[in-house]
């Protein structure tokens, strides 16, 4: 059995960009690294979406940039300039080549194409086994997500971003391509906090994008008959599907860290990186990957990762309303995109607003439902 210095399981966004930022740092050239995943190549899987403001890490591989949104609803709708931050879109298949082709001219990381069954820690080291054999290393890190962990406790509620997305190419310029919609919740809400997404990559194609906040999953012919109800309404109707997309992402505060260990620890959504009250989580592993390898050269204890923050207790509040009352959440956001600055409001969501700042996105949501869930979780 060899022993390796670190094991990634998993090489989707969080895994293989922590394989890649130690393939980045002399630091790891005499480390051993193994990176286990089921299937290396994973095409376009995924579509990543984030804001940032000047050059950015990823620009190299973004696929479409916008600097104007459009955020609709009954009672509010409004095309926002949002300058000086951009919104990129990533497509997976353009991140996962990039890199790999770095990731691969280091000899000392290895990958390895293997369904993990298990893994746990014995004699200060962990134990991981395959489908294909056993492996052990002297650090894990877990992007595998398990559900049942979160799905079992009622301390924290979980909700899921569920979605379906449609890929529309059509034969004439049908599209602004200008203008990203941010979240379009004029579509019927039927008791839920439901809402349109739509990344007009040119002029004549798109991703419409029909997505839920919600505990409970829709059929699919439902999702498929939102978004041709969608179409319909902005007039498109000679279009073809080029690709699809769906997909479910935790929405939860439930404290994932907990779950780590000295030699453990879980990353990416299994990790708790994902933002618990919108279901985003590129931008954040970003920043999460950066740190880790920078706390790997001075720690060995991987429980001393986690740092808490007040925006873990605002995200719980969030929840506990979109939980309870999950037909208001196109009046929270339309009441927050009307009368918050959009810069303000991704600063919050990034995590580096100030308590001034807190306080004007707090103010800027109708307060009763948060207010009553504040106090219930305080007593």
């Amino acid at each position: 059995m060899i022993k390796y210095d670190y094991i990634i399981l998993g090489a989707g966004a969080s895994g293989l960009m922590l394989a890649y930022r130690m393939a980045k740092d002399p630091f790891f050239d005499d480390k051993s690294i193994l990176v286990i995943d089921k299937t290396k190549d994973k095409g376009n899987d995924r579509t990543w979406c984030f804001w940032q403001k000047g050059i950015g890490e990823w620009d190299a591989i973004v696929t479409k940039t916008w600097s104007k949104i459009f955020f609709g609803s009954k009672v509010f709708s409004k095309g926002i300039d949002i300058l000086p931050y951009q919104y990129n879109m990533i497509r997976s298949q353009d991140f996962y080549k990039s890199l790999w082709e770095f990731i691969n001219t280091k000899s000392n990381i290895t990958f390895t194409e293997n369904t993990v069954d298990n893994f746990e820690t014995k004699n200060e080291r962990v134990y991981v086994s395959t489908t294909n054999g056993s492996y052990v290393a002297s650090k894990l890190f877990n992007s595998i997500p398990n559900p049942s962990v979160y799905e079992a406790q009622k301390t924290y509620p979980v909700l899921q971003q569920h979605f379906v997305g449609w890929f529309v190419t059509t034969n004439n310029d049908s599209f602004d391509d200008s203008v990203a919609t941010f979240m379009d919740f004029a579509v019927p809400q039927n008791g839920n906090t439901r809402f349109m997404y739509v990344l007009p990559i040119n002029k004549q194609n798109a991703l419409f994008e029909y997505t839920l906040f919600s505990k409970e999953f829709l059929q699919l012919s439902e999702y498929e008959a939102a978004i041709k109800a969608y179409l319909v309404d902005k007039n498109i109707t000679d279009y073809k599907i080029s690709e699809v997309e769906k997909g479910a992402i935790p929405m939860t505060s439930y404290k994932f860290y907990q779950k780590n260990s000295k030699h453990i620890l879980n990353i990416g959504t299994a990790g708790g990186w994902t933002k618990a009250s919108t279901g985003y989580t590129f931008s954040n592993t970003t920043k999460k990957t950066k740190a880790l390898v920078n706390f790997l050269k001075h720690n060995n204890d991987l429980t001393k990762f986690y740092k808490t923050s007040k925006f873990w207790f605002y995200d719980l509040i969030f929840l506990d309303v979109l939980a309870h009352h999950n037909e208001e959440g196109a009046a929270i956001f339309a009441s927050m995109f009307r009368k918050a600055n959009v810069k303000t409001i991704f600063k919050f969501l990034d995590e580096e607003s100030t308590l001034i700042e807190d306080l004007k996105i707090i103010l800027a949501v109708p307060n009763k439902r948060f207010i009553q869930a504040f106090f219930k979780r305080l007593f």
